[in-house]
């Protein structure tokens, strides 16, 4: 029996089809209606009251534009328009996976990046559904919890943004705050010897991660990249850490976040960089089809360089889609 953690992704809201999706069932959408933003505000008109009260009950029911437009409040009317706009694209696609798809494919829209998220966080509680590795578990929340990196002893660690945030909100002033020090070394770096305690406080996000110096923290990211594209594409895949990229034959890359692409860009044009942006570069993977048929050909058996960086401000923001979008796949 595997253990239990994400109890917040809502996995307990759907249930696994046949090929090992996550369906999409009417209790997951009516939690998404349920979300704080959608919840009618006191003031709000009965119209907009109705609407989400008749939409907890029949999460699937159609919704006419007269409905929407009925309602007072314009921003209520564009928050309801983005809100059933997605819902019905996840009743297209009827699974978790296929809507994340599709959305990756076809084009976001004006759907949240919290939704996103969302989807991300249930699609790798179901791809990691056995696992019983706290490292890989911390190295998979990068890609829907964006991450502050710190130093501590010249060591880059990863910790929650909205962790950090709320400590530094707790500080009295500003001054308090930048004599109390870096608030990502102030938290637990997760250690073979703590590695236990994740299991009761996953949903918390409450864990640094060693990016910089533990090899397992580099280790168990490659180990994610290849569960998510395996999850997702079907694709066999093997992800090894790099110290540095030595190869000249330097054929294909994916930034792994916004940063990352525009450093990769750079040196893909052979732009000169200065040192504090090659500073930023936190990992590098290099990634290779376990089938070299399923790729471009121009890739051949070279492999996918992916890269991992930080912006100037220290943010980490994983996008997972890249790894979707980027990779030099074949047609079929």
């Amino acid at each position: 029996m595997s253990r239990e953690f994400w109890v917040s992704s809502g996995h307990h809201l759907t249930c696994r089809t046949p090929d090992g999706r996550l369906a999409v069932t009417d209790e997951l959408l009516a939690a998404y209606f349920a979300r704080p933003e959608l919840v009618p505000p006191l003031e709000a008109c009965a119209a907009e009251r109705a609407l989400h009260r008749s939409l907890l009950k029949a999460p699937r029911r159609p919704v006419s534009r007269d409905e929407t437009a009925a309602l007072a409040d314009s921003d209520a009317r564009e928050n309801w328009e983005v809100a059933l706009a997605f819902r019905d694209r996840l009743l297209v696609a009827g699974t978790v996976e296929g809507a994340y798809l599709d959305l990756v494919r076809s084009g976001p829209g004006a759907t949240p990046p919290v939704f996103l998220d969302q989807l991300v966080h249930l699609i790798l509680r179901n791809a990691l559904d056995d696992c019983d590795d706290p490292y890989l578990l911390r190295a998979a929340e990068l890609f829907f919890r964006k991450q502050r990196a710190g130093f501590q002893a010249g060591a880059a660690l990863l910790a929650d943004e909205e962790v950090i945030e709320t400590r530094e909100a707790g500080f009295d002033s500003p001054l308090t705050a930048m004599l109390g020090g870096d608030p990502v070394s102030e938290l637990d770096v997760l250690t073979p010897e703590n590695a236990w305690t994740y299991w009761s406080r996953s949903d918390a996000f409450t864990m640094a991660l060693n990016i910089g110096v533990d090899p397992r923290a580099r280790e168990a990211l490659a180990q994610v990249i290849v569960a998510w594209v395996g999850h997702l594409l079907g694709l066999g895949t093997r992800a090894e850490p790099l110290a540095r990229v030595e190869d000249r034959d330097w054929r294909w890359f994916v930034g792994l976040d916004a940063e990352a692409t525009r450093i990769g860009n750079a040196l893909w044009r052979g732009e000169p960089l200065a040192e504090a942006a090659l500073s930023r570069i936190l990992a590098l993977f290099a990634l290779r089809f376990n089938d070299p048929s399923r790729a471009q050909t121009q890739l051949g058996d070279r492999p996918v360089y992916l890269l991992l960086a930080m912006t100037p401000d220290r943010v980490v923001r994983v996008k997972p889609q890249n790894l979707i979008a980027g990779l030099p796949l074949a047609e079929t």
